[in-house]
């Protein structure tokens, strides 16, 4: 035998052991069993890139707590707060005057999962598409005075970026202070001239979780999806739009991009603001929000009822995935559901066919076209169990549809950037406000039944003859929505 034989051999033995302890140690994390024999059949039938794609995307570092909030100990008055609010919940005070009992059940989960405080003097702003949302926001950046705070997946070259540096160097040159958040995978094409640019002129600009090489494989699954924009504590922004020309433009051979974005006034806005601080604290290490002139907690002369909730790895439960569960389960008549991926999970499918077999009308918009081929075959992979349970499937056919809002009952909306998929769920930093007020609602459903008219309801008996080639592609995309 030579040395070579040799090297090969323990080299083999080293990775048997290797893929042995990982198996291990995914069977020790106590996950969804499906999901657990999917990353044990993808180790073991895929030698070296079976491991690889497990180190990219499979470690739970909710469960090792890679993201961690120590030093952040000023957000303590978060649990005192929420903590007094549950209490207010229980003695139906706040609820006698706002008439919010049939939510009484989801008020008191966001409190418990994630402090996501009540807010109660708000202005919300429904904003339809990026021509709606962009001069709200360009007008309110123009209007800021002290500072600006902006946190976003995607910061794409082109129109919409040329104004945005145009206005932020303004800015910064009047005084105001401006802080960027941009996810590094998200805006991975983004060039280094232009942040040179906006560190020159004084603006403080941070990549969120920067993948480099040898460290790729333990962040390049935990991407920061959320789209913030406060504006001296006084103005919010939040929704599912990002800073790049195709949300205006629409994209060449699909058409237009719908989206749903909020303007925000109001007490929600500082909530917005402490999810914001605590990610520059991540980013950075700089310590904000114990100082008073970035936490102003502003009234505003609407009474919007708000909850804003955040959800990742760096929070001890999927936050917004138990919110959307409780609120299709707490449905008495209708649940609408607009989302571009859908990959619910186990809980959160049952939840929806339960419903609608219950005399709930569920409906759900998925896009006719998609910006990403696997989740478009995995999400038509769940439409025949749901038209089987009485759920109403549309294709939005007017183009991309990017809104990711539930309407319930009448009552309750859920507005924000995660997606209805196991990645928003589970292991991206997302953002949503829950929304109880009866005006807002009326018209977040009207636009769904307004969107609607520009989509194709599926019928079960077409559907059931689709052709067979399609329903291959499904069902081998569907073995991948545990690892998506």
């Amino acid at each position: 035998m030579t040395w070579l034989q040799i090297f090969i051999y323990i080299g083999i033995a080293l990775y048997l052991l290797t893929v042995a302890s990982v198996i291990f140690n995914v069977i020790l994390e106590n996950r969804n069993p499906v999901r657990t024999l999917a990353w044990i059949i993808v180790l073991v039938a895929m030698p070296f890139a079976g491991f690889l794609f497990y180190l990219f995307f499979g470690v739970n570092y909710r469960k090792i707590k890679m993201f961690s909030r120590k030093g952040l100990g000023d957000m303590k008055w978060l649990q005192y707060m929420s903590e007094d609010q549950k209490q207010l919940i229980k003695k139906s005070e706040f609820l006698q005057r706002r008439n919010t009992v049939e939510v009484r059940k989801l008020m008191t989960l966001l409190l418990n999962n994630s402090k996501a405080l009540l807010t109660r003097y708000n202005t919300l702003t429904v904003l339809d598409n990026g021509s709606e949302t962009f001069p709200a926001l360009f007008e309110a950046l123009r209007s800021a005075r002290k500072f600006i705070h902006l946190e976003y997946y995607i910061l794409a070259e082109g129109r919409l970026l040329s104004e945005l540096e145009e206005i932020l160097l303004q800015k910064a040159a009047e005084g105001v202070e401006v802080r960027i958040i941009y996810d590094d995978v998200g805006s991975w094409s983004l060039s280094k001239h232009f942040i040179r640019r906006l560190r020159q002129a004084g603006i403080r600009v941070y990549p969120f979780l920067p993948v480099r090489y040898h460290q790729f494989a333990r962040k390049a699954n935990y991407r920061n999806h959320r789209k913030i924009a406060v504006i001296d504590g006084r103005v919010g922004f939040v929704g599912g739009l990002n800073i790049a020309d195709r949300y205006v433009d629409g994209v060449p051979g699909i058409g237009v991009w719908r989206d749903t974005h909020l303007r925000v006034e109001g007490e929600a806005v500082t909530s917005l603001q402490v999810v914001f601080l605590a990610d520059w604290y991540f980013v950075c290490q700089e310590l904000l929000l114990n100082k008073n002139e970035y936490m102003p907690y502003l009234q505003a002369e609407g009474n919007v009822v708000v909850q804003t909730v955040a959800s990742g790895p760096d929070s001890d439960w999927a936050s917004i995935q138990q919110a959307y569960f409780t609120l299709i389960n707490m449905a008495k008549r209708y649940v609408f559901i607009s989302t571009p991926y859908f990959m619910p999970g186990e809980t959160t499918l049952n939840s929806l066919k339960t419903a609608a077999m219950s005399g709930v009308d569920v409906r759900i918009l998925l896009p006719h076209k998609s910006d990403s081929r696997l989740t478009y075959w995995c999400s038509r992979s769940y439409v025949e169990e749901l038209l089987e349970a009485g759920v109403k499937i549309y294709w939005y056919k007017k183009g991309i549809n990017h809104s990711k809002v539930i309407v319930a009952d009448g009552q309750v909306a859920s507005v924000g950037s995660a997606n209805m998929d196991l990645r928003s769920f589970e292991q991206n930093f997302e953002v949503n406000m829950i929304i109880y007020d009866r005006e807002v609602v009326k018209q977040l459903a009207a636009d769904f039944a307004e969107d609607l008219e520009a989509a194709d309801e599926v019928s079960i008996q077409y559907w059931k003859f689709r052709p067979k080639r399609e329903r291959v592609y499904e069902s081998v995309a569907r073995l991948f929505a545990p690892l998506l």
